[in-house]
Order: structure tokens, then C-alpha cells, then sequence
């Protein structure tokens, strides 16, 4: 037995006591691939969180410029409608007026005009008077409804820019939301350097887990398949999960000894290589055990995880990340604790 295996075969951690709340379960999302020896992923990989968070970032920028060119449309279109309105209120004493002549003198027409000419001559003056009147009524009606009608085209179009502002503010706070809470799910950008995926697969739901959203006591009753140990069923459920999801390294879980979850069948430590136990001294380890913990965490009450510790940090789910300082500082594996 290697040097590293007998160690990990010690007491793993000494554990803070916190009370286990679940968010809400993750949405299906595709797998990451496992990162290549160099410590490079695949082409087809999922995005890092670091370029999720810039993709994040310009959407956040670009529905700024948006929101500030909206702002500046407003204004524009605020002085159409003064404008527009300032015309209508000028024109609207003259409107009265010829409102006011037709309901004294009544709508003048050729009838009018022949019963009262007496002459040929007085016939064509009044023509001439009548065309003209007409011609000026007609055109300064012509010039309210212009008004009118550039006064409502300038009010619908101020009303749908501030629809657009407010769906850009929206559409601002959402991806600023986003961004905070997918990193600060990961432990941050200091703690990951960015090395971890930015979408974990959705695991299944493990046993045991009631209608409320709780999970039922289990007891060390299934085969360690890292050990000749003994694991609960909600244990081996999330080892096997964790498998499925591409994660293939060197694992061990149940070790006799010891207050805390191992020898109950309750934890497993997932390795950053493919056998013993290593420090991560490059991306690559780093990357994975970025990405398991990431997983486990995305799935926490999927699979009813108890606390995570990776790289001299500990989250809860009622918590989240906090420093961690114990027997080990969980640089050289992923440590997992179920319910």
C-alpha cells in the first residue's frame, strides 16, 4: 500500500455542524468532458465559467447601450410630442372659428351662392370667395390632423421605448444576477481560477429523499465498490453519478475509524488522478477537482449532499463557501459527505 493510500486511509476532517437546505434542483444541462492530460478540454467541452461570465458581461454591456440609446430616443420623441401638441394648441383657436362660422352661416355651397347672386358678375365673386374660404378651411383642418396624427406616432413610439428601456434593465439585472450566483455557487473566480465548466450534467434523484424535500436515515447496508467496506444506498447512488458524469479518477470511500461520515458508509474522496493522492500542481487537477466539487454541488439536493470540501474551502448548502482549516487542506482530493 502506497504512502498516499495509507494516508487517505486517516481520519479525513474535522467538521463544522450545519443544518442542510437545498435549492432548487438544477436545470438539464450537457456534461463536461474530462479535461485532457495537458490540461486541456476537448473541443466539444462546455464553456469555462470564466468565458460564461464574459458572455454574461457583454450581454450585460450591450443591453446598456441599448438602455442609453433608448434614453436618448426618449428625449427626442418628448419633444415631437411638445412640439406636436404646441401646434395643435396654436391651430385650435382657428378650428373654433370655423367651427363657429358653419354653425352660424351653415355649410355655404353652389345652391347658396346662385340663390343669392343677382348678377353674373356678383355669381363669379362669390364663387371666387367660396373656392377660397374652402381652400383655407381645408388646409388648416389638413394642418391639425398632420399635427394630431405626428403628436399620437410620437407618443406610441416615447411609449414603446420605455417598454424597451425597462426590458433592457431587466435583461441588465438578470444577467448581473446570473453572473454573481453562478460564481459564487463555485467558490468564486479567486478560488477556481475560472478552471471549471460552466454547466454541470443533472444527476438523478437519490433514495430516500420524502415529498418535503428531506431525506429518511440510511444505514451502512451496500457494497463499497472503492473498498471491502460498506456504503449506504443514498452513498453508492452518488458515487454512481458521479461515474456517469464523466468523473473516472482514482475514489475511496468507506474507511473504519473515526467520528465523522466515512465509517458510517456516508462519504467518499475523489482523487485528482488515477491512483493515490496528489496536491494539484497543474490545471488539469486543478480543472477536475473544480469540476467534481462543481457537480456535486449543482446536484447538492439531487443527491443529498451533507458538505463538500476541496482546496482549503467547505460549503454547505445552507452556507456556501467557507475557509476550511483541518487535518488535511484537501488539495489533493474532493471530499464528499452525504445525509
Amino acid at each position: 500500500m502506497t504512502a498516499p493510500l495509507r494516508r487517505w486511509l486517516t481520519p479525513v476532517v474535522a467538521v463544522f455542524a450545519a443544518c442542510a437546505v437545498f435549492a432548487g434542483p438544477a436545470p438539464a444541462l450537457a456534461a463536461p468532458n474530462t479535461p485532457t492530460p495537458s490540461g486541456h478540454a476537448e473541443d466539444d467541452d462546455p464553456p469555462l465559467i470564466s468565458e460564461a461570465i464574459a458572455n454574461a458581461n457583454r450581454n450585460f454591456l450591450q443591453a446598456k447601450t441599448k438602455l442609453e440609446k433608448s434614453k436618448k430616443r426618449q428625449l427626442q420623441l418628448a419633444l415631437e410630442v411638445r412640439a406636436a401638441q404646441q401646434e395643435l394648441d396654436a391651430l385650435s383657436p382657428q378650428v373654433t372659428a370655423i367651427a363657429a362660422q358653419s354653425y352660424r352661416t351653415g355649410r355655404l355651397g353652389v345652391m347658396t351662392v346662385l340663390l343669392e347672386s343677382r348678377s353674373p358678375d356678383s355669381f363669379v365673386r362669390r364663387v371666387a370667395v367660396l373656392d377660397e374660404l374652402n381652400m383655407v378651411n381645408a388646409q388648416k383642418l389638413a394642418a391639425v390632423n398632420a399635427a394630431k396624427t405626428r403628436a399620437e406616432r410620437a407618443k406610441l413610439a416615447l411609449d414603446a421605448e420605455v417598454r424597451e428601456q425597462q426590458k433592457q434593465t431587466n435583461v441588465m439585472a438578470r444577467e448581473k444576477a446570473e453572473t454573481e450566483k453562478a460564481l459564487k455557487l463555485v467558490g468564486g473566480m479567486g478560488f477556481t481560477g475560472g478552471l471549471v465548466s460552466a454547466t454541470s450534467p443533472v444527476a438523478r434523484i437519490g433514495p430516500g429523499r420524502t415529498a418535503d424535500g428531506d431525506w429518511k436515515p440510511e444505514s451502512c447496508s451496500e457494497n463499497d465498490p472503492t473498498t471491502s467496506g460498506c456504503v449506504t444506498p443514498r452513498t453508492l447512488h452518488a458515487y454512481k453519478e458521479v461515474r456517469r458524469a464523466g468523473f473516472n479518477r482514482f475514489a475511496g470511500c468507506y474507511r473504519p475509524g473515526g467520528p465523522w461520515e466515512h465509517p458510517k458508509g456516508r462519504a467518499c474522496d475523489w482523487s485528482l488522478q488515477k491512483s493515490g493522492f496528489s496536491p494539484w500542481h497543474n490545471n488539469d487537477m486543478r480543472m477536475y477537482g473544480n469540476n467534481v466539487a462543481a457537480f456535486l454541488i449543482r446536484n447538492a439536493d439531487r443527491l443529498g449532499i451533507y458538505y463538500v470540501i476541496w482546496n482549503r474551502q467547505i460549503w454547505f448548502p445552507a452556507t456556501g463557501w467557507k475557509s476550511y482549516s483541518g487535518p488535511s487542506n484537501h488539495t489533493d482530493h474532493v471530499h464528499m459527505s452525504l445525509l
